[in-house]
């Protein structure tokens, strides 16, 4: 499965980057004006993954049904977009990481659910990416994960056979968007996983507890 590898993508938040303190910040903001206290940064950590639904869920206890969450999402992202880069981190080992696959000549991008309107200037304000050949977002195809179009649509940009590639995300969704385009999966536990998460159960090829755990499987293929 990782023998014959050429490229790895990879989920973006709770994957590369830690922007739960940012995310958290949006939705602290919204508290705040409704004169409610901030909650911590560590609450909205595990539910990071799950963007403004998670977020504005945590802060004011309001789901996807209620008839003013669509107005509640777009405030939490004009607050998510005037500060999506304030405090936003590389997890530790990721730099290291991308150097190595990149010196065993392998290509790598990103796959995110973020819309395009916060992955590029955030991917773009961040030396990371620059090395990225394919950032894929959430709105770039018809389809987001789990469907695997959005996979697809980075393995032809990055010119490589979807059999040839490798997904890394840190939820289900990425597990089940990466199997179905014929893709190697790891699952990253170091990122969001909520209390609730089971990666055994995402039915992944590999899980790793490290970014460093990544260069071993293509070490021992």
């Amino acid at each position: 499965m990782f023998s014959q590898v050429q490229a790895v993508l990879f989920d973006l938040d709770g994957t590369l980057i830690d922007s739960s303190p940012d995310l958290g910040g949006a939705a602290n903001q919204m508290r705040a004006d409704r004169g409610l206290p901030p909650l911590p940064i560590d609450v909205y950590r595990p539910m990071a993954g799950a963007g403004a639904r998670g977020m504005i869920g945590l802060a004011l206890g309001v789901t996807p049904d209620d008839p003013g969450f669509t107005a509640l999402r777009e405030e939490f992202f004009v607050n998510y977009e005037q500060r999506m880069t304030r405090e936003t981190i590389v997890f530790a080992g990721v730099w290291a990481m991308i150097h190595e696959l990149q010196e065993l000549g392998m290509r790598w991008g990103v796959v995110t659910n973020k819309a395009a309107r916060f992955t590029l200037p955030l991917t773009q304000s961040m030396p990371l990416f620059a090395s990225a050949r394919a950032i894929v977002s959430g709105d770039t195809t018809p389809h987001a994960k789990p469907h695997p179009e959005p996979l697809f649509e980075a393995a032809r940009r990055m010119a490589v056979s979807p059999a040839h590639c490798v997904y890394v995300g840190d939820d289900e969704r990425d597990i089940v968007a990466g199997l179905a385009a014929g893709m190697g999966t790891v699952a990253a536990t170091y990122g969001y996983l909520g209390s609730n998460a089971d990666p055994r159960a995402w039915g992944a090829h590999v899980s790793i507890h490290s970014p460093q755990d990544l260069l071993q499987l293509f070490q021992a293929a």
